[in-house]
């Protein structure tokens, strides 16, 4: 298996329920974003195109954070997915230097607040992240591995499916096996127009982005 997403971007509204669904799951502090809404604009008025990108780490199957941890904290998993193992991780931040995309974070401070993002945006399944190590989007691993200990399918089931995935109201994030030809994110990537973020850098990223159709 490779985990990976899709993201039609005629879909995404902009209306940032992904971010906040995803700092209740993780325990975030306010001021911290593994999944970030990026808006923007091209062409000159009165012909304007809204430009909206949902971001966070890629999981890439070339990993650049991977190769330059000095202690092995940032490590892949044979699905493909990007971790961090805080037991290792020393806060050398070498890791957010390497990566292309401004997905790691740095948590600073040890924890005491209240999660005020539970119960809006959902609930907190993982512990609070420890002072002094590197953070970022995990695919939300804890789900997919209970998932499929308990025979359900991420992308398909809600309880083995990413937070964000799950919270989008408009649909416009799919979650699957990338090698599943079945999966419908498999589906969609193969019958859409696809790009990812800064592939000349060999990173093969599993976050694919569908633009809309040229006039619609």
């Amino acid at each position: 298996m490779r985990w990976g997403m899709a993201i039609e971007l005629k879909r995404c509204i902009g209306c940032n329920a992904c971010v906040l669904a995803c700092k209740a799951e993780h325990f975030l502090p306010p001021h911290m974003f593994w999944n970030r809404v990026l808006i923007g604009e091209k062409g000159k008025y009165p012909q304007v195109t809204k430009l909206i990108y949902s971001v966070r780490c890629n999981h890439c199957a070339e990993p650049k954070c991977v190769k330059v941890c000095p202690t092995g904290a940032t490590q892949q998993r044979e699905d493909g997915i990007v971790w961090i193992d805080d037991t290792k991780c020393v806060g050398c931040r070498y890791c957010m230097v390497a990566c292309p995309y401004d997905a790691r974070r740095f948590n600073w401070g040890e924890r005491e607040d209240v999660n005020a993002f539970v119960p809006t945006w959902g609930i907190a399944e993982v512990e609070r992240p420890p002072r002094g190590v590197v953070e970022k989007c995990t695919f939300c691993v804890h789900r997919i591995d209970a998932g499929l200990a308990n025979g359900l399918v991420p992308g398909v089931d809600p309880e083995a499916t990413p937070a964000c995935v799950n919270i989008c109201p408009v649909d416009a994030r799919v979650f699957g096996d990338l090698k599943d030809p079945d999966s419908r994110v498999a589906k969609l990537i193969e019958d859409s127009a696809t790009f990812r973020l800064r592939e000349e850098l060999g990173t093969r990223p599993s976050v694919y982005y569908i633009p809309p159709k040229e006039g619609v």
